[in-house]
């Protein structure tokens, strides 16, 4: 077995790394995370990756070649010296640019200073300077890794110089200092772990480190960062003896004090708080084989009912939003939140001398509620939002419990191991750019969308009343309909916008969609008021009057013909019958309203006779149902009358039902203790 094989067979904790991993850590030149091999389970982890065949000499492989620079490289070393080359890099850019590949002998007279004539003085100062002082590498170099550091440094200083040369090709008339500077912004993009790499491991594989749980002082000088994970390296420590805290549920070190940080969630009415020493401590497993493990010093979760199931939400955040609800559920969730936030409170001070030499404070609190539980402002506040040591979890979290809270411990604390063959990337990231490169083709060759015209000012305002009259004759607000036409100067006309839309096709004007949906009163309005023609057709050649579905509709029609005459319209071709009075259109609607109480009378005494000899009818009974004694009906009561109730229903409507009856039955307990 080789030795990165057993380094591997155990997880790497950031704050005691072995002593092969510690001395030769160094920096990647990049800092993107590399691409993760399908290979990354808890198995591979444990095993390493598989170790070279010794019977076959890497000299002898068969030769390999690079489609992008054009050469032919003699084995996999050298594919992968040449993969890290800067005429590599550099080719990559330029497929990336659409420009073709230069070689190596190109490549150098690039970076001779041959093209330095044809740029101004303040152009080849800017340009050639910096590629002279990229490849001379650093004025002071005090140790070898800075020499290393400088080295990657000087890479990336070399590409950045000749991308602003050829920036400053393609745009000849720009300045210098218009040129983008390719130094890295800080901020909330940057990645969340820093990688390393090592000889004591095979060169596919990389270590990622958290950069959360270095202070900010650490992070400001990243070029010293491993020197950094040198000085915070901890020895083990045998099992110290504690003192129980019954109240608090923490466990306090007899004497001294490790370096520790503080972890606390609180979300939903869970909340779990935790402090963890840093340096681990000497255990013991079954076979007596010595492990190590992590030291809790202090914890401790509470759990309050502060959250209505399936709802979602506090019962402050409800109650700002909503108003205050008076049930007794409301109540008793109000009062959960009080005394969760005076346990957290409470527990915080008690916890105060460990939270203040803590070296970080890592806290998720979601809402504006569980926020200032912790954050207050209130009297004795121990966390400060504006406490540089504060982090939040830079991955997601779970419900708060000391188990999520020891789980974000160790994914903080445990180096991450990936598997990256360099090969693969370049095929993949090639294959990237030529995708995107044909994208962009296809979107170039693609024809451009027409751009719909603008609508004139008339346009817009019949599409404006158009949607109002909508609204109003469906509402069947007839007053309204009038006040509308008369205030914005309607013609009586007028007919809905756009003419071809597909929706007011059967009905293109206001008389039409009144007959459709039966508003007699609007149409009377629209007739007698506003000297609508009704003879005007629709979309499909047909009068407003072929529309109406009810007789009330179609007499609306023939009492308006009556009222505005016969002269006024050519009501033949309106297909209108003939005139009709205000009082013959009452005194029959009155006549079949009469009509229609004397036959619901008539049928109520025909079912009373029927229930007085044959007995109410019994539906729904089955093969074993008993009838009630003397033939009577059979009533459901009690457990049935239950599953009546909630027959048809889903689960999840059940559960809504059981629990609103629940409420009820609690609120009437409520009022009657209260008298």
């Amino acid at each position: 077995m080789s030795q990165g094989e057993d380094l591997l067979r155990r997880p790497f904790y950031v704050f005691d790394l072995p002593p092969q991993i510690l001395n030769n850590l160094q920096r990647k030149d990049v800092e993107q995370s590399p691409k993760e091999s399908e290979s990354m389970t808890p198995a591979a982890r444990s095993t390493g990756p598989p170790s070279p065949d010794p019977g076959v000499d890497p000299s002898t492989s068969p030769a390999i070649s690079c489609a992008l620079c054009g050469l032919t490289l003699g084995n996999v070393k050298a594919q992968r010296e040449h993969v890290r080359s800067d005429v590599h890099r550099y080719n990559l850019k330029q497929r990336m640019r659409g420009l073709k590949p230069v070689t190596e002998m190109e490549f150098e007279r690039m970076i001779g200073g041959r093209l330095r004539s044809s740029f101004c003085t303040c152009q080849a100062d800017l340009i050639f300077g910096d590629l002279d002082e990229s490849i001379s590498g650093s004025d002071s170099s005090h140790s070898d890794e800075d020499e290393e550091d400088e080295s990657a440094k000087s890479k990336d200083s070399l590409m950045a110089a000749l991308l602003k040369r050829q920036a400053i090709i393609s745009t000849p008339d720009s300045a210098a200092e218009d040129v983008p500077s390719n130094k890295r912004k800080r901020g909330a993009g940057r990645a969340p772990l820093w990688w390393f790499t090592t000889p004591a491991l095979p060169s596919d594989i990389s270590l990622g480190i958290y950069r959360a749980i270095f202070t900010a002082q650490e992070q400001e000088y990243e070029t010293q960062i491993v020197e950094t994970i040198r000085q915070k390296q901890l020895s083990p420590k045998p099992p110290a003896r504690t003192t129980a805290d019954a109240s608090s549920g923490a466990s306090w070190p007899a004497s001294g004090t490790s370096p520790h940080i503080f972890l606390c969630m609180i979300g939903g009415g869970h909340f779990a708080g935790m402090v963890v020493s840093l340096a681990p401590k000497l255990g013991q497993k079954a076979t007596g084989m010595e492990e190590r493990q992590v030291t809790v010093l202090a914890h401790k979760t509470f759990h309050r009912y502060t959250t209505r199931r399936k709802q979602g939400g506090g019962q402050a955040a409800n109650d700002a939003s909503k108003g205050a609800a008076h049930s007794a559920g409301s109540s008793l969730r109000r009062y959960n939140e009080e005394a969760l936030t005076q346990e957290v409170r409470v527990l915080l001070g008690e916890w105060k001398s460990m939270i203040d030499t803590a070296q970080l404070l890592f806290v998720r609190a979601t809402g504006t509620t569980n926020r200032k539980t912790l954050f207050g402002p209130y009297d004795n506040q121990v966390l400060r939002p504006a406490d540089p040591r504060l982090r939040t979890f830079p991955f997601s979290t779970r419900r708060a419990t000391q188990a999520e809270l020891m789980r974000a411990f160790v994914e903080l604390t445990r180096v991450k191991v990936r598997h990256v063959d360099e090969a693969s990337l370049d095929a993949d990231n090639i294959a990237a750019e030529e995708g995107d490169r044909a994208a962009r083709e296809k979107a170039n060759r693609a024809p451009a969308r027409p751009r719909q015209p603008a609508k004139s000012e008339e346009e817009q305002r019949a599409d404006f009343v158009t949607g109002q009259l909508q609204q109003l004759v469906r509402q069947a607000r007839a007053p309204a309909v009038a006040a509308f036409y008369a205030q914005h100067n309607v013609p009586a006309s007028f007919a809905f916008h756009p003419p071809d839309a597909p929706h007011i096709h059967h009905a293109s004007t206001p008389l039409h969609l009144a007959a459709s949906t039966n508003a007699a009163a609007v149409i009377m309005t629209l007739l007698t008021k506003l000297r609508v023609d009704p003879a005007t057709p629709n979309g499909e050649g047909r009068p407003a009057f072929d529309l109406a579905g009810e007789r009330s509709t179609r007499d609306a029609f023939r009492v308006a013909r009556h009222e505005i005459g016969e002269e006024t319209w050519d009501w033949k071709r309106a297909r209108v019958p003939a005139g009709l009075s205000r009082e013959e259109a009452d005194r029959r609607a009155e006549r079949e309203r009469k009509d229609a109480e004397k036959e619901e009378m008539e049928r109520r005494k025909a079912e009373l006779l029927r229930l007085e000899k044959e007995g109410p009818k019994i539906t729904g009974g089955g093969k074993g149902s008993k009838g009630a004694a003397g033939g009577g009906a059979r009533f459901p009561i009690g457990a049935q009358s239950r599953e009546e109730q909630l027959r048809g229903m889903t689960p999840e409507m059940k559960r809504m039902l059981e629990r609103e009856q629940r409420a009820r039955a609690a609120e009437e307990r409520m009022r009657r203790l209260q008298g």
